[in-house]
Order: structure tokens, then sequence, then C-alpha cells
């Protein structure tokens, strides 16, 4: 479960234009359908939140991203993906979120454009 959070928080990174690396959004795909969207009615705070933590996760995704590649065993790669998982659960929370609300609000801006809006301009206002 765990390791399927990492997923969907990489996700979530993808859904606001964060990081451009294609190969995580195939990856993520099916992760998504964990978190569901309770009703979209996320706070502008809970949104600031999520984008936030977006700005801490990318440079997580990528510092972690070439060593989790470059790991020489599956095992070490494992390891890999279970530390940046624990640091990238870690963020989230010290921006008052849970994983799953991190999840579901990412979910929700992948198929709902009036809230991906609502998140761009909460991006670019604390550039």
């Amino acid at each position: 479960m765990r390791q399927g959070i990492t997923t969907l928080l990489t996700a979530a990174v993808l859904s606001i234009g964060l990081m451009s690396a294609t190969a995580h959004a195939q990856e993520a795909g099916s992760a998504l359908t964990q978190a569901q969207a309770p009703a979209a009615n996320f706070t502008d705070e809970q949104l600031q939140q999520f984008v936030d933590a977006s700005r801490e996760l990318r440079g997580l995704i990528e510092e972690y991203n070439p060593r989790i590649q470059q790991a020489p065993s599956d095992a070490e790669k494992q390891s890999l993906m279970q530390e940046a998982n624990n640091k990238m659960v870690g963020v989230v929370e010290s921006k008052g979120l849970d994983a799953n609300t991190y999840g579901a609000i990412g979910n929700a801006v992948q198929s709902d454009p009036e809230l991906a809006n609502r998140v761009k301009e909460l991006a670019q206002g604390t550039n």
C-alpha cells in the first residue's frame, strides 16, 4: 500500500504540471483509482497545502528517480523507493494533509478542469 502512495503522490505532482516525465504518468494511472475524491469540495486551504506539498515533492522525485533507475539490484531499488515514499508522506503530512487527501486532490485535478484551474491559480499566486 505505501508503495502505491508513492506512485499516487507522483501522479498528483504531475497533475498540476510541476513535472513532465511521462513515465511517471504511466506508472501512476492505476494507483489513482485508490484515492477517490469525495466530491471535489476541497477548501482553498487544502488546495494551497496540495500546491505547497507538490513543490517539495517535485524535488524529492527529481532526487530519487535517477537513484532508483540506476540502482544495481531490485532490492536496492525497493529500498530507495521505500525511503522516498516515507519522505514523500512526511512532506505531505507536514503541509497538513494526509496522503489519501493529497491523492484525492490529485485525482480530482486530473478529471476536473475547473479544479485544475483553481490549483494552477494558487500555484501561480505563491511563486
